[in-house]
């Protein structure tokens, strides 16, 4: 999939294109629906095509720490919308200034450049200086450039339509089956393994120190059944206890991912892999020593390998 970084207007482009608009953080169901309708759409001449920004407004403009992180990197975003069959992503970088764009200026000054035949997008898009316009607006400003309008109904789930924001709500506080419910696959995050303080290894469970994760929002502090995946191998997959937190108990200060693989043995130093959260087991404790730390590790790999089956 091709990549097109932006700063302000995007470079003009001349073939057709088929454009959603959105940030696409988690490509959820919401936007897997807009995804299928771009697929609908899309003629063999047409590229199908995302207009993504790079930051949440509500951290850009307002500071708001809930919006800082995400569901999923930039990386992430463009390995999982391949799969969908986009051809290319516009990486918009999201500024101060560049919210001062007017709704007429989206139009007619940047997505002109971009040889739209169609644009797709969600019920509820807002776009412009102040969220001026929505997409009944974008639709009478895109007949100006000769470009048709979608606007996709938003996707419900028990009664509650789909949404980044409470997706991050719900890893944020544990409940990795309705995160799951929402993404159409469970949570993951992908980092390089670090050379940690071997302490799990000390304690007779060797664990991964996942790295370079600090982008993704913060899964509730606890214990968690997943799975490990190294990435660009064969698409196998390892059980596995995760730990994230601050390890009280060891007077841990900052926040870390680390993965007990059930059944495997070997070295995984600086391979990337994929963590995949499935369910929360149990709250982040501070226990009264490490043999009582170590007592619950084995509790924990009871528990995980009655519920596996294994």
């Amino acid at each position: 999939m091709e990549m097109i970084e932006v700063q302000g207007q995007p470079p003009h482009n001349s073939e057709p294109v088929v454009l959603i608009i959105g940030k696409m953080d988690g490509v959820h169901l919401g936007h897997q629906s807009l995804l299928q309708e771009a697929e609908r759409l899309a003629t063999e001449e047409d590229k199908i095509a995302v207009y993504g920004f790079s930051d949440h407004p509500k951290w850009v403009l307002r500071g708001d720490e809930s919006f800082k992180y995400s569901l999923s990197t930039i990386e992430d975003r463009q390995t999982r919308l391949e799969q969908f069959g986009v051809d290319r992503y516009y990486h918009v970088h999201f500024t101060k200034e560049y919210a001062k764009t007017s709704p007429e200026e989206f139009v007619l000054q940047h997505l002109s450049r971009l040889n739209v035949r169609h644009v797709i997008v969600g019920e509820d898009f807002r776009f412009g200086k102040g969220r001026g316009s929505d997409a009944e607006g974008l639709a009478e400003l895109c007949q100006q450039i000769g470009a048709g309008v979608s606007i996709v109904p938003g996707v419900q789930l028990h009664d509650r339509k789909v949404s980044s924001t409470d997706i991050r709500t719900h890893v944020t506080q544990g409940r990795m089956e309705a995160a799951q419910a929402m993404l159409g696959r469970p949570f993951e995050i992908t980092g390089v393994v670090e050379k940690g303080e071997q302490l799990g290894r000390q304690l007779g469970f060797p664990t991964l120190n996942v790295g370079g994760i600090d982008e993704y929002v913060k899964v509730k502090p606890g214990v968690y059944l997943g799975l490990v995946k190294k990435v660009q191998e064969a698409p196998e997959y390892y059980y596995t206890l995760i730990s994230a937190g601050y390890r009280p108990t060891v007077n841990g200060d900052s926040y870390k991912v680390e993965a007990y693989l059930l059944d495997f043995s070997g070295d995984l130093y600086d391979h990337k892999v994929t963590v995949q959260f499935l369910r929360h087991m149990r709250d982040e404790e501070n226990f009264d020593g490490m043999d009582a730390l170590i007592d619950q590790m084995h509790q924990d790999e009871k528990n995980a390998r009655a519920i596996l089956g294994l």
